[in-house]
């Protein structure tokens, strides 16, 4: 298959085991697919009997990352930002006290919703407040920056919510707002910025606002990385940040308020772009080829939706599926080569909405609605809903799928359900 394929040029390239089953190494695990094939996880359970339950010290709303069966996440410690670890059984490893939190102003935001990464080597973190950091696996301070007294305040309507990316050599951060926006590459040894472009482009009333976060993939055999935001996708070569092509017109009644929130995902040959507000019932989808020179607009556009979309849930892919949870907790199946649907479901409807990622791991879909709820259903040609379970606190971090656990980032707590 080919995205198959890809996957494997991807692992070949990147010098790094990410697949090994005890490792989920940034926000939408080993290969940015929200999914993973393999193991067994649980269907049901009882959020006052799991496996592990381990207190947080504050609010965040960032998913956390596994490697070698340590647990991080960013966490704010004493009004700072931080960083915390903890073992395999959720004992706490260590707390690394960071600079001073800029808190969230959103019900559903927090100074913490960036998402660490990491390379085995290094724990990759950053924050609202601007704070960019790399620590070693045992909690140190390798390096320390912050990009907001380095290039000013971001002007994001909402929280930031762009995760950092890595590449061979170095640390990506983009900033999409109303401003100077930009990507930007950092050394990840000494935190020094290798490159750094610029990304303006004309949009309407909030269009400039992005809260995606990029894609390392591959462009003529060679590492480069996608990025969504300003009604644009570019593709940048990682050595310089150069742009390889770019595709525009996403937009083009420039209808206000359509910020981007949903990151790209990419299924094979296609990147799949959620953009508009399908929370106000203006959806749109858009299936990209990978690929080409310049100005790809008019080439490489393999298809587009209008009838249905999702806003703030980032997708899944899962042999060589698409799955949406969209806002209000309709489940779309999208073969990604076509656009067309395979099947549509929905989840019970209350007056809450989805604000997490879903993740798919071993046929069974995993979506958890902003209160708490965590509905899991088996997927495939189609649609089972098995369970519903109440957690007992607000959830917005996606969920994570490691060596037959599944980890839960609530407001106060992270919780561990174990597969049977």
């Amino acid at each position: 298959m080919i995205q198959k394929l890809v996957l494997f040029v991807l692992l070949a390239t990147s010098g790094a085991m990410w697949a090994e089953p005890a490792r989920w190494p940034s926000w939408r695990g080993a290969y940015d697919l929200g999914s993973t094939e393999g193991g067994i996880y649980p269907m049901r359970w009882d959020a006052t009997n799991v496996h592990w339950k381990a207190p947080l010290p504050g609010k965040g709303c960032s998913t956390p990352i596994v490697w070698s069966k340590a647990i991080y996440l960013t966490v704010p410690i004493e009004g700072l930002d931080g960083v915390m670890s903890l073992d395999w059984e959720g004992h706490p490893r260590w707390q690394t006290k960071l600079g001073p939190q800029e808190p969230g102003k959103h019900r559903n935001g927090s100074g913490s919703n960036p998402s660490p990464v990491t390379d085995g080597q290094s724990v990759f973190v950053y924050y609202k407040s601007g704070t960019l950091a790399a620590l070693d696996l045992e909690g140190k301070i390798r390096w320390q920056t912050n990009l907001v007294a380095g290039f000013g305040p971001e002007t994001l309507y909402w929280d930031q919510g762009t995760s950092p990316v890595l590449t061979r050599d170095s640390v990506v951060i983009v900033r999409m707002h109303h401003g100077e926006s930009w990507v930007a590459a950092f050394n990840k040894s000494n935190g020094q910025m290798r490159w750094k472009v610029p990304r303006n482009y004309e949009t309407s009333v909030e269009g400039d606002n992005a809260y995606t976060t990029p894609l390392v993939i591959q462009h003529q055999g060679q590492e480069a990385l996608l990025v969504w935001g300003g009604e644009h996708v570019t593709a940048h070569e990682t050595g310089a940040g150069k742009v390889l092509w770019s595709c525009g017109d996403f937009n083009p009644q420039a209808v206000a308020n359509w910020p981007a929130v949903a990151s790209p995902v990419a299924a094979g040959n296609v990147v799949v772009i959620a953009t508009g507000r399908a929370d106000r019932g203006q959806p749109r989808l858009y299936g990209i080829r990978l690929g080409g020179t310049g100005d790809v607009t008019a080439t490489h556009r393999v298809w587009k939706r209008e009838d249905t979309g999702t806003f703030v849930p980032t997708p899944s892919v899962y042999k060589d599926r698409l799955y949406l949870v969209r806002d209000r907790g309709e489940v779309v199946c999208l073969d990604p080569a076509t656009g067309k649907t395979v099947w549509e479901e929905a989840f019970p409807k209350t007056s809450s909405n989805f604000y997490s990622s879903p993740l798919v791991a071993n046929d069974l879909l995993y979506a958890i609605r902003e209160d708490g709820v965590v509905f899991v259903a088996r997927v495939g040609e189609k649609f089972e809903l098995l369970s519903e379970i109440a957690m007992g606190e607000r959830i917005i971090g996606s969920p994570v799928a490691v060596s037959n656990r599944l980890l839960i980032r609530g407001e106060r707590h992270l919780y561990c359900i174990a597969g049977q």
